[in-house]
């Protein structure tokens, strides 16, 4: 197996130099000089904190026959030739170079072709959508890998990520990984970054699925119409370059939808209220939803809170979509035996009699949804912490406070990821959105701010934690510190008498 670096030109979809020996002959590429093993091609991919370059001498070393650079990078192409590597030299921009990758990676990595990729995008839900379907997918025995912001999962391990949709090298090696490995499908969350950057060039889609648009990553995108236009692109772009034919599965309740529908590449198929998929809930509960499937079949899930319901429809579309447009007979107990995502609605066990959530909400509309289902439980208090991360958008801290002050009884304010902003500069900027007459308390320190709220529950009150959700570690600067949201909790409710 493998390409010569002539064929790999060849098929970059780009204007592509080729510098050296082409008929070299490269079995695997990385863009990470300590992956390299023999015979690889080494990706230097454009970076604004790292000089990839420098690397090349090292990627050498372990292995590396051919170099990839980005055609405006003297040094790079001077470093191959003093180390006499044959190289491609790429299309500039991230967006380009990235496409060009992925190409290369589509020939260099044919077994790939045999998986039906899922996308999901959206700015909330996609993890959880991804999850439930890939859970339901392996349940009716279609061997399955999910892959997002929880890391790499089989259903046997789960490995850690370095981004929610990894670059094109580690994204195409973890696919190929999958294949050889026996799997079908692939499910991965496809972000907003991703898409515009083109991280998921030539990948073999055969589904997308919207789950919902409102605010977030204004930091990158800069606008709501940039931002948007991202993660349309898994429906136009995607859409017109899948040899599958992608389907499109958005949510009916979100307006986006008749918005883009001349745009788009796709037939649709919409989920939820009104749409053309529809689950009845009988029951909407802190752990537990039961309800009728469109066929009249009935069910019940371990899963809790409304927004939960609507990432349980979008998985059961997305599955009926799989299968034709119907749900197999076994989708049933399929349901009945999911494993919730972590992090996300998941209740804390104890036996004081107060309600504990920790949920990954960190977008304004995500915490509405996340309060809205914890009222609906009718709790004698709600009692939110929560905090924003730093180095990200700004505009949405106060809009997040407006909307947990005005659905809490009491809202602690405390650090998210603090990264490499000041905490108390971060906390002043959330505190601007507080309604009037609300009430609230500011701790930066986040386990002495959870400790606090549950200390303060009494019996019958509901203690929302949101923000982190399953991330074990707490950012400050550029460093990562053990940190647990559901460890936090579970330790202050052990200290109450």
């Amino acid at each position: 197996m493998g390409c010569s670096l002539a064929l790999l030109a060849e098929s970059s979809g780009a204007h592509v130099d080729l510098v050296g020996d082409g008929s070299v002959v490269v079995h695997s590429a990385f863009d990470d000089s300590r992956k390299i093993e023999p015979g690889s091609l080494f990706v230097v991919r454009p970076s604004t904190r790292t000089d990839a370059a420098s690397f090349i001498s090292d990627a050498k070393s372990h292995g590396a026959i051919a170099v990839a650079v980005p055609q405006s990078s003297r040094v790079a192409r001077e470093e191959c030739i003093r180390l006499g590597l044959p190289y491609l030299a790429l299309p500039d921009g991230g967006q380009s170079f990235n496409f060009a990758t992925g190409r290369i990676l589509k020939c260099l990595y044919p077994e790939v072709a045999k998986l039906k990729v899922i996308g999901v995008t959206g700015t909330n839900g996609k993890t959880s959508t991804a999850w439930f379907v890939s859970q339901l997918l392996r349940a009716l025995g279609e061997p399955c890998v999910y892959l997002g912001t929880l890391g790499y999962s089989d259903g046997e391990i789960m490995e850690e990520a370095s981004n929610t949709t990894p670059f094109p090298c580690d994204l195409w090696w973890m696919l190929r990984r999958a294949v050889n490995n026996g799997a079908r499908y692939v499910v991965l969350e496809a972000s907003s970054h991703a898409l515009f950057q083109r991280r998921l060039s030539g990948v073999p889609f055969i589904a997308g699925v919207f789950t919902n648009l409102t605010q977030d990553h204004l930091d990158f995108h800069g606008t709501m119409q940039a931002y948007a236009e991202s993660k349309k692109l898994l429906f136009t772009e995607h859409a017109a370059a899948s040899v599958h034919g992608l389907v499109g599965i958005f949510n009916a309740g979100d307006a986006t939808t008749d918005t883009w529908r001349p745009d788009l590449a796709c037939p649709i198929l919409r989920y939820g209220k009104g749409g053309d998929f529809e689950i009845a809930y009988d029951e909407v509960g802190l752990d537990r939803l039961r309800g009728k499937l469109p066929d009249g079949r009935n069910f019940s899930a371990p899963i809790g809170g409304a927004f939960g319901a609507e990432n349980l429809t979008a998985s059961l579309a997305t599955v009926s979509s799989v299968f034709g447009g119907t749900l197999p007979a076994e989708v049933v107990g399929a349901v009945g035996g999911l494993k919730p995502v972590p992090g996300r609605f998941q209740p804390i066990p104890n036996d004081k009699g107060v309600a504990v959530i920790v949920d990954y909400a960190h977008t304004p509309d995500a915490i509405v949804k996340l309060l809205t289902s914890a009222r609906d439980l009718a709790p004698r208090r709600i009692i939110t912490v929560f905090g924003c991360g730093g180095d990200r958008d700004k505009t949405k801290r106060p809009l997040m406070a407006s909307a947990a002050s005005e659905l809490s009884d009491l809202t602690v304010v405390t650090s998210d990821n603090p990264r490499t902003e000041n905490p108390d500069s971060i906390i002043a900027d959330v505190l601007e959105g507080i309604i009037e007459g609300a009430e609230v308390i500011s701790e930066p320190d986040r386990p002495k701010a959870i400790h606090l709220a549950i200390s303060w529950a009494m019996p019958g009150d509901l203690v929302v934690i949101a923000g982190k959700g399953h991330e074990n570690y707490q950012i400050i600067g550029h460093e990562k510190h053990p940190m647990d949201d559901a460890e936090l909790a579970a330790a202050a409710l052990e200290a109450r008498r």
